[in-house]
C-alpha cells in the first residue's frame, strides 16, 4: 500500500482537471507507488493566503486517524469522516462544486487515503487490485472526498450530523441517492434516513427500487407541496464559515456541530416518510424478501 507523498503542501489549492492525468500513473492506480509531490505542486493554482480554511494539516489529521481507526473495516470510515470533513472544511456550495479543490485534496494532500479506501478487492475476473481514476478526479458522487462532503451537506439536519452517519453507513444508500436531484429537498433527505433507520428497506435492491419509485413519483408530484421546507437563512452559513479561524479541531469521539440552521420541519419529514412507505410497498424490487415489505 502506498504512503503519503514525500511533499505534502501546507495549503490547499486548485488542481485543474486538465493537469491531473499525468499523475494518475499505473503505479498509483495499482496502489503501488505514489508521486513525489514536487512536480504536482508546479501546476496548482494557489488559493487566497489569508483564508485559514485552506490549511492542509486538519485534513491530513482526519484521514490519518480514519485509516488507523477503521483499518479492519475501511467502508465504515465514510460515516465517521463525512461529518468531520464537512465541519473542518467549511465551504459554500459554490466552492464545493469546484472539482479543482477535490482534485488537489485527492492527489496532493491524501492520495494514500484514496488508495486505502478505494483499492479494489481481487476477484476471479479481476485479480489485480486497482483504484478507479474517478476516485481521484471524478464527478461529485464518485470522487473520494467530494462524495463525503456532499453527503454531509445534503443529509445533515440543520446543525445535526447524526443523519449523515446513518446515510453514509449504508453504501447502497449513499451511492444511489447522491445522484438524485430530489435529495436537495431537506424533508426528502431526512425521510429517507428515517425510512432506513426503521429498517423498512434492508438491501441494495430495495434502495434501488425505492429510488426509482421516488423519482417516478417526483415527475408528477412536487414534493415541496406535499412536504414544504422552510427557507434557509444564508447569514447563518456565512457566520459558520467566518468562524472557521476560531473553531477548535473537530472531536474524534463525538459528532461536530454544523451551521446553526433550523432543522427540516418535522411534519414534512413525517409526511414523506409515510408517503415513501406507500411507494415502497408497490415498488418493483427484484427478489424482495418478506422482511422488506412494510407491515
Amino acid at each position: 500500500m502506498i504512503t503519503r507523498p514525500n511533499h505534502v503542501p501546507e495549503r490547499l489549492a486548485h488542481l485543474p482537471t486538465s493537469a491531473v492525468d499525468p499523475f494518475l500513473t499505473e503505479e498509483l492506480l495499482r496502489g503501488a507507488q505514489v508521486h513525489g509531490g514536487i512536480d504536482l505542486a508546479k501546476v496548482v493554482e494557489p488559493l487566497p493566503e489569508d483564508d485559514v480554511r485552506w490549511s492542509v494539516e486538519p485534513i491530513r489529521g482526519l484521514v490519518e486517524d480514519a485509516m488507523f481507526e477503521f483499518r479492519e473495516e475501511r467502508t465504515r470510515a465514510d460515516a465517521w469522516l463525512a461529518p468531520r470533513l464537512h465541519a473542518t472544511l467549511r465551504l459554500t456550495r459554490r466552492e464545493a462544486a469546484d472539482k479543482r479543490l477535490w482534485n488537489h485534496i485527492a492527489l496532493a494532500v491524501a492520495p494514500d487515503y484514496v488508495a486505502w479506501r478505494h483499492l479494489s478487492e481481487p476477484t476471479a475476473k479481476r485479480p489485480e487490485r486497482r483504484i478507479a481514476p474517478e476516485r481521484f478526479r471524478g464527478v461529485a458522487d464518485r470522487q473520494c472526498f467530494s462524495r463525503l462532503w456532499w453527503a454531509a451537506e445534503l443529509f445533515r439536519n440543520g446543525s445535526d450530523y447524526e443523519p449523515v452517519e446513518a446515510a453514509c453507513g449504508n453504501q447502497d444508500l449513499i451511492h444511489t441517492l447522491l445522484r438524485m436531484e430530489l435529495i436537495d429537498h431537506r424533508p426528502t433527505a431526512q425521510a429517507l434516513v428515517r425510512f432506513l433507520r426503521n429498517e423498512q428497506v434492508a438491501t441494495g435492491r430495495g434502495i434501488n427500487g425505492l429510488s426509482v419509485a421516488i423519482n417516478a413519483a417526483g415527475a408528477t408530484l412536487i414534493y415541496d407541496v406535499l412536504a414544504p421546507d422552510e427557507p434557509r437563512d444564508p447569514a447563518r452559513l456565512r457566520d459558520w464559515i467566518a468562524e472557521a479561524g476560531s473553531a477548535p479541531p473537530v472531536e474524534r469521539h463525538a459528532l461536530p456541530k454544523g451551521p446553526d440552521e433550523d432543522p427540516a420541519p418535522e411534519e414534512s419529514v413525517a409526511a414523506l416518510t409515510d408517503y415513501f412507505a406507500d411507494l415502497f410497498e408497490t415498488a418493483p424490487v427484484r427478489g424482495r424478501s418478506s422482511a422488506e415489505r412494510p407491515a
